[in-house]
């Protein structure tokens, strides 16, 4: 009994480890990828804050089509200041979709 109880509560650090670490990837990602030049955790700036983005698409799931609007940029969707495109040479797949994870969870 003892040992599936520190068996759990060892799981349960793990996991919570885990995704703490994933956090810090994604928000890595962001910076490595020159996110932060238009946007910010909490506060607009050129472009909306992550905590807005995610507040927006709360409860559905937007990870490709904001890994799509990301990588191919536009407008329209947080006013007439367009978004540039962000190739692989500037943010790799893996660190962008870490990074998307990352603000839709903000």
């Amino acid at each position: 009994m003892k040992s599936k109880l520190l068996l759990s509560v060892v799981g349960a650090v793990a996991l919570a480890f885990s995704a703490g670490s994933a956090m810090a990837d994604g928000e890595a990602a962001l910076t490595k990828g020159g996110c932060m030049a238009c946007h910010s955790k909490d506060k607009k700036l050129v472009g909306p804050s992550f905590k807005d983005i995610a507040a927006k698409y709360k409860g559905q799931d937007m990870s490709a089509q904001l890994f799509d609007k990301v990588r191919k940029g536009g407008s329209g969707v947080w006013g007439p200041i367009p978004m540039s495109p962000n190739p692989v040479a500037k943010i790799d797949d893996a660190s962008l979709k870490e990074a998307v994870a990352f603000i839709l969870k903000s």
